[in-house]
């Protein structure tokens, strides 16, 4: 995990990936609950045996489940030091290339990409890739915009 010890090193590091998280593992019973906290219970992600049949040979995350661990998969690779909060401000782009094959094992990249000062706090986007173990695409790459308030 790279640690930031304030905005100076934080601007220093604009432009670098910054590194990778650990490789998280896709269980049906993780794609069965986000399932059942959203309603979207399509047959690709909650139906094994229907989907063994289907394009993939097996159920399948959902794009917004792999885009939900961003946070959580996000503070594996850095930990921002020294504002009173940090907010998920929102997303600019998303983009979901490839599949989550249950049982695989994805894990997220961050390049940070532009610091900019507002008047409610510092802007930081960054770039983050989620890979799965194995893939020869990436399965989410999302452009994160993240308030940081001092």
């Amino acid at each position: 995990m790279r640690v930031f010890e304030g905005l100076d090193q934080v601007e220093a590091a604009i432009g670098e990936h910054v590194g990778y998280s650990e490789w998280m593992e896709i269980t049906q019973e993780r794609i069965d609950a986000f399932a059942d906290a959203t309603g979207d219970h399509q047959w690709i992600h909650v139906d094994p045996e229907r989907a063994a049949q289907g394009p993939y040979g097996a159920t399948i995350a959902h794009g917004y489940l792999t885009l939900s661990l961003l946070p959580v998969l996000g503070a594996e690779v850095m930990d921002i030091q020294g504002f009173r909060m940090m907010i998920n401000y929102g997303l600019d782009k998303v983009r979901f290339p490839a599949p989550v094959p249950v049982g695989s094992r994805i894990r997220a990249g961050i390049t940070l990409t532009s610091l900019e000062r507002k008047p409610a706090g510092i802007q930081l986007n960054s770039l983050v890739t989620v890979e799965v173990e194995g893939g020869d695409r990436p399965a989410v790459v999302a452009e994160t915009v993240r308030l940081m308030v001092e």
